[in-house]
């Protein structure tokens, strides 16, 4: 699996990756599907067309050959911060370690395009194995929680989770 920026190329087979992964028929396939709790579509191609557009964000996008087969979004937030998001691998391939390579790879490119010296993330805070699966890899709960982006009835909190990074010289 090739692990790199993103372009816009890659957008059209991209989106529908993303798609299975959060809320398509195939989510259920993996084990980070969020169809129980959300319907309609995860993202549109004009904000994934957004996010390669601004230069406070990155997009890595994960490959085999080249069909992409996942992707993360890091996000510089300033002050030696950064924010890790849109984590997806296509359902049929979760649990092969696919995940583990893209969240470290979107650490090493935080630490070396923003200068984050830390990186954080929100998870919707009933998906208790997602949260655990982050805690493995280093992630800690903070005591911050923060609002669903969209009002839902019940309403939706997310966790915050942070990870200290090595430093940007560090990683070469």
């Amino acid at each position: 699996m090739d692990i790199r920026l993103a372009t816009p190329a890659d957008l059209p087979a991209l989106h529908p990756v993303i798609e299975r992964a959060y809320r398509g028929d195939d989510a259920r396939q993996g084990w980070t599907f969020e169809s129980d709790l959300l319907t309609g579509p995860r993202t549109d191609l004009s904000a994934l067309e957004a996010i390669l557009a601004s230069p406070l964000d990155r997009l890595l996008v994960a490959c085999t050959g080249e069909e992409p087969v996942g992707c993360v979004q890091i996000s510089d937030r300033g002050n030696g911060l950064a924010y890790l998001g849109l984590l997806c691998i296509d359902p049929m391939l979760q649990a092969a370690g696919l995940g583990r390579r893209l969240v470290t790879a979107a650490e090493h490119q935080a630490a070396r395009l923003f200068g984050a010296t830390m990186m954080e993330m929100t998870v919707i805070d009933s998906r208790v194995e997602l949260i655990g699966w982050y805690q493995r890899r280093g992630y800690r709960l903070t005591a911050e929680t923060r609002p669903f982006p969209i009002p839902l009835d019940p309403p939706l909190a997310m966790v915050v989770l942070a990870k200290a990074l090595a430093g940007a010289t560090d990683l070469g």
